[in-house]
Protein backbone atom coordinates (compact mmCIF):
# COMPACT_ATOMS: atom_id res chain seq x y z
CA UNK A 1 0.00 0.00 0.00
CA UNK A 2 1.09 3.56 -0.85
CA UNK A 3 0.27 6.04 2.06
CA UNK A 4 0.01 9.72 0.44
CA UNK A 5 -0.07 13.46 3.22
CA UNK A 6 -1.23 16.11 1.55
CA UNK A 7 -0.34 19.42 2.90
CA UNK A 8 -0.14 23.32 2.32
CA UNK A 9 -3.27 24.14 2.34
CA UNK A 10 -5.48 26.83 3.49
CA UNK A 11 -7.16 30.36 3.42
CA UNK A 12 -5.62 32.97 1.10
CA UNK A 13 -6.94 36.08 -1.00
CA UNK A 14 -7.87 36.59 -4.25
CA UNK A 15 -4.65 36.76 -6.56
CA UNK A 16 -2.51 35.34 -3.52
CA UNK A 17 -0.34 31.89 -3.72
CA UNK A 18 -0.15 28.66 -2.00
CA UNK A 19 1.93 25.77 -2.40
CA UNK A 20 0.46 22.75 -1.97
CA UNK A 21 3.08 18.90 -0.64
CA UNK A 22 2.10 15.77 -1.25
CA UNK A 23 4.33 12.90 0.65
CA UNK A 24 4.10 9.41 -0.63
CA UNK A 25 5.39 6.47 1.34
CA UNK A 26 4.71 2.81 2.05
CA UNK A 27 5.40 0.07 -0.45
CA UNK A 28 6.71 1.61 -3.08
CA UNK A 29 8.15 0.19 -6.37
CA UNK A 30 8.34 3.14 -9.00
CA UNK A 31 6.06 6.05 -9.36
CA UNK A 32 4.64 6.75 -12.40
CA UNK A 33 1.90 9.71 -12.82
CA UNK A 34 1.86 11.96 -9.70
CA UNK A 35 -0.60 14.60 -9.93
CA UNK A 36 -3.76 16.73 -8.13
CA UNK A 37 -7.23 16.43 -8.53
CA UNK A 38 -10.03 19.01 -7.01
CA UNK A 39 -13.24 18.77 -6.25
CA UNK A 40 -14.94 22.23 -5.86
CA UNK A 41 -18.08 22.54 -3.67
CA UNK A 42 -20.71 20.54 -5.49
CA UNK A 43 -19.32 19.87 -8.38
CA UNK A 44 -17.18 16.62 -9.51
CA UNK A 45 -13.53 15.87 -8.98
CA UNK A 46 -11.22 17.29 -11.65
CA UNK A 47 -7.71 17.05 -12.76
CA UNK A 48 -5.47 19.66 -12.19
CA UNK A 49 -2.20 19.19 -12.96
CA UNK A 50 0.13 15.66 -13.59
CA UNK A 51 3.46 14.83 -14.11
CA UNK A 52 5.27 11.94 -15.26
CA UNK A 53 8.17 10.22 -14.36
CA UNK A 54 9.92 11.76 -17.01
CA UNK A 55 8.53 15.19 -15.96
CA UNK A 56 5.82 15.71 -18.63
CA UNK A 57 3.12 17.59 -17.17
CA UNK A 58 -0.58 18.32 -18.18
CA UNK A 59 -2.77 20.85 -16.99
CA UNK A 60 -6.30 22.04 -16.82
CA UNK A 61 -6.89 24.85 -19.08
CA UNK A 62 -8.42 26.49 -16.24
CA UNK A 63 -4.70 27.35 -14.15
CA UNK A 64 -2.57 26.82 -16.96
CA UNK A 65 0.15 30.26 -16.56
CA UNK A 66 -0.66 30.30 -12.82
CA UNK A 67 -0.15 26.41 -11.36
CA UNK A 68 2.96 24.76 -11.47
CA UNK A 69 3.44 20.96 -10.54
CA UNK A 70 6.74 19.75 -9.23
CA UNK A 71 8.37 16.48 -7.85
CA UNK A 72 11.00 14.94 -6.53
CA UNK A 73 11.79 11.11 -7.52
CA UNK A 74 13.83 10.78 -5.15
CA UNK A 75 11.71 12.02 -1.75
CA UNK A 76 8.63 10.43 -3.55
CA UNK A 77 7.15 14.13 -3.52
CA UNK A 78 4.82 15.97 -5.62
CA UNK A 79 3.91 19.83 -5.35
CA UNK A 80 1.75 21.91 -6.49
CA UNK A 81 2.74 25.95 -6.65
CA UNK A 82 -0.53 27.94 -6.92
CA UNK A 83 0.09 31.70 -8.00
CA UNK A 84 -2.84 34.25 -8.71
CA UNK A 85 -5.14 32.41 -6.98
CA UNK A 86 -9.14 33.33 -7.82
CA UNK A 87 -12.45 32.18 -5.90
CA UNK A 88 -12.93 29.47 -8.61
CA UNK A 89 -9.99 27.55 -7.32
CA UNK A 90 -11.93 27.11 -3.55
CA UNK A 91 -12.06 22.77 -3.39
CA UNK A 92 -10.65 20.19 -1.93
CA UNK A 93 -7.52 19.31 -3.37
CA UNK A 94 -6.70 15.75 -3.42
CA UNK A 95 -3.22 13.74 -4.38
CA UNK A 96 -2.74 11.09 -6.79
CA UNK A 97 -0.45 8.91 -7.80
CA UNK A 98 -0.27 5.45 -10.17
CA UNK A 99 2.49 3.09 -9.47
CA UNK A 100 4.30 0.99 -11.73
CA UNK A 101 1.62 -2.05 -11.46
CA UNK A 102 -0.96 0.77 -12.78
CA UNK A 103 -2.37 0.96 -9.28
CA UNK A 104 -3.71 4.58 -7.98
CA UNK A 105 -4.11 5.59 -4.71
CA UNK A 106 -5.37 8.82 -3.30
CA UNK A 107 -4.75 11.60 -0.37
CA UNK A 108 -7.50 12.00 2.44
CA UNK A 109 -7.69 15.61 0.26
CA UNK A 110 -7.24 19.29 1.61
CA UNK A 111 -9.01 22.62 1.86
CA UNK A 112 -7.89 25.32 -0.47
CA UNK A 113 -10.30 28.65 -0.08
CA UNK A 114 -9.83 31.56 -1.96
CA UNK A 115 -12.00 34.38 -0.58
CA UNK A 116 -12.71 37.31 -2.86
Amino acid sequence: QVQLVESGGGLVQAGGSLRLSCDASGSIFRLNTMGWYRQPPGKQRELVAAITSGGSTNYADSVKGRFTISRDNAKKTVALQMNSLKPEDTAVYYCNVVDAMNRAFWGQGIQVTVSS
